[in-house]
């Protein structure tokens, strides 16, 4: 069964920070998802917040993913070592295996620094995930084509969080980033979008102007998916059935073409 996960943020900001990520991850697992990724920027009191999650998602033998709001490199294009050890730490508390990351302001003069970022991985036990985010540095095929091929010169092999809708915020086509990128995406966000006049908007897959079917039908099967887009409703619990529902019918249907 394609384990399907849930992004927290989909729940809301303001929601989440008012009944905290424990509530919402105890949402999620009674809903029947596989799993949670958990949100730095909502969390008020990690220390407190994240080893709960931790023994609420042990009790079920879930997927757990700590995604960090902090780009791996500043924006003058240097490391940025306590923005690692801050999301390596929060990582380990929660327990989750998985750490996703931008790569934030990599640029042409951050070459250097892929060696000491393998020093500072070696050894633990949580895998680092880069993740196209919404930006021109850390969002578009060239800049992430140029960091993986530099990264693994260095021997830092890493994997991609494929997020289908991001590439729409960064003017990229998503079918061709999947074809680009499918041997190295690892875990998938999935994200309906909607054009607005100014701007783009997160919806449901249902809803999507994008043909988000082909875009996944071009990624392995059998990785972790996540949805990523707004879930609300009088009865939350079961929109959020509903919706993991779907994407396993969705996952289903495109196994059974192949």
């Amino acid at each position: 069964m394609q384990p399907v996960l849930i992004s927290l943020s989909s729940f809301g900001a303001a929601e989440v920070r008012r009944h905290g990520q424990l509530w919402f991850t105890q949402l999620a697992q009674k809903a029947g998802a596989d799993g949670v990724e958990v949100r730095g920027e909502l969390l008020t009191r990690p220390a407190e917040e994240l080893p709960d999650i931790a023994r609420a998602v042990a009790e079920r033998g879930s997927h757990l993913v700590y995604s960090s709001p902090e780009g791996l490199w500043a924006h003058h294009g240097a490391l940025d070592i306590a923005a690692l050890q801050r999301a390596l730490e929060a990582a380990e508390l929660l327990d989750a295996p998985r750490l996703k990351m931008s790569i934030g302001g990599f640029g042409s003069e951050s070459h250097h620094d892929l060696p000491r970022l393998a020093d500072l991985l070696r050894g633990r036990d949580t895998e680092l995930v880069i993740e196209n985010d919404q930006t021109t540095p850390a969002g578009t095929l060239d800049a992430l084509q140029a960091f993986f091929r530099r990264a693994d010169e260095a021997g830092l092999r890493l994997g991609l969080t494929f997020d289908m809708g991001n590439w729409h915020w960064t003017g990229e086509c998503p079918q061709e980033a999947a074809r680009t990128f499918a041997p190295r995406v690892s875990y998938v966000h999935c994200k309906g979008v909607q054009r607005q006049p100014r701007r783009w908007v997160a919806v449901p897959l249902a809803e999507s102007q994008a043909p988000w079917r082909a875009v996944l039908r071009a990624l392995p099967r059998a990785l972790p998916w996540a949805i990523e887009y707004p879930l609300a409703g009088e009865d939350l619990l079961a929109v959020t059935r509903d919706e993991i529902r779907q994407l396993r019918a969705a996952a289903a249907a495109l196994g059974a073409a192949r």
